[in-house]
């Protein structure tokens, strides 16, 4: 079974209506009512376990990039937090794939930065960033679930990091040049069922399968467990919720209908001039075809379920201007 087809079956458990135990899924949740909480029991343990550390959230901060803003069924989901420190967390949940992800994550922690230092400000008044990132598809090359980085200098011959002078430490209470700058995490949500005593995993867990176990341990979870049932919604909060599931889904299955019907034609075709033509070099131009048949159909579905072109050009990859063409 690959991912998509797991995270179909856990938004169709969402949508069942056998119990009243059933959570509300954790990118809805952070939009519309972990960030009018004001104890913030939960995302201080979200945030605790991910980062090793002990999180109090002082405070949520508005900014051009977290406005609540239901756009369409591709809004992405923000909440901008800062904590007892002074420093800014940026929490970015992402349903659909998208090539330029690892440059919109640039540019959120650059925007942020000049969003919070005033002018004329010495530049030893940014705050450090961390910058958390949901992802429910398959962003880059990797086998783990859990990634971190951020920015450490090294010598070109001698291979070791740059270090603060003692005085650098002591007046800015940091020990390395990398707590200056955004430290990144991403979370790959789209496929983890493995449940454990490790307190990060049990958030892995319940951000891939909207499900907490009677025993977890993790901070904030069982808090979650109790605030985050869908019985506890409203009516029109409910309506707001499985609209916004019915969209990821729709959007879903639009790009894999549009991947299986382009494939299934790219094969028929191949086949069809390998006979004519030699197979090897008909398979070639068999694939080249069912790749173009495979975006033309794609974009034809896409627009006749509301997709702007813009969306389109992002999500197949392509020129824009190639579209109508």
């Amino acid at each position: 079974m690959n991912s998509n087809d797991k995270e179909t079956k856990s938004l169709y458990r969402e949508t069942s209506d056998n119990t009243d135990n059933r959570l509300i899924r954790f990118d809805w949740a952070i939009k519309r009512l972990l960030r009018h909480k004001a104890d913030h029991t939960i995302l201080n343990g979200f945030l605790s376990s991910l980062l090793g550390t002990e999180i109090r959230i002082q405070r949520l901060l508005e900014s051009e990039g977290n406005q609540e803003n239901e756009e369409d069924k591709y809004n992405r989901v923000d909440l901008l937090a800062e904590n007892d420190k002074g420093e800014k967390i940026l929490i970015e949940v992402q349903n659909d794939s998208e090539i330029d992800y690892f440059h919109r994550m640039a540019y959120g922690t650059s925007k942020l930065i000049t969003e919070y230092i005033k002018r004329g400000e010495a530049y030893d008044k940014i705050s450090r960033i961390y910058s958390i990132n949901i992802v429910y598809f398959n962003l880059g090359v990797g086998e783990d679930v859990v990634y971190t980085g951020t920015t450490e200098f090294r010598g070109l011959h001698d291979h070791k990091v740059l270090e603060l002078s003692e005085r650098m430490k002591r007046r800015y209470d940091i020990s390395k040049v990398s707590e200056i700058f955004p430290q990144y995490y991403i979370l790959k949500a789209n496929d983890f069922n493995r449940w454990s005593k490790v307190p990060l995993e049990q958030w892995m867990y319940f951000l891939s399968n909207s499900e907490i176990p009677e025993d977890a341990t993790a901070p904030g979870l069982q808090e979650a467990r109790e605030e985050l049932r869908i019985s506890r919604l409203n009516k029109s909060e409910r309506e707001s919720y499985y609209i916004h599931l019915d969209n990821i889904r729709s959007a879903r299955n639009v790009l894999e209908t549009a991947h299986d019907d382009g494939l299934f034609e790219g094969m028929e075709k191949g086949i069809e001039i390998g006979k004519k033509e030699g197979l090897k070099e008909g398979l070639k131009e068999g694939k080249e075809k069912g790749r173009l048949e495979q975006i033309r159909k794609s974009i034809s579905r896409m627009r006749e379920n509301g997709f702007d072109d813009e969306m389109i050009a992002k999500l197949l990859d392509i020129d824009i201007a190639d579209i109508d063409a």
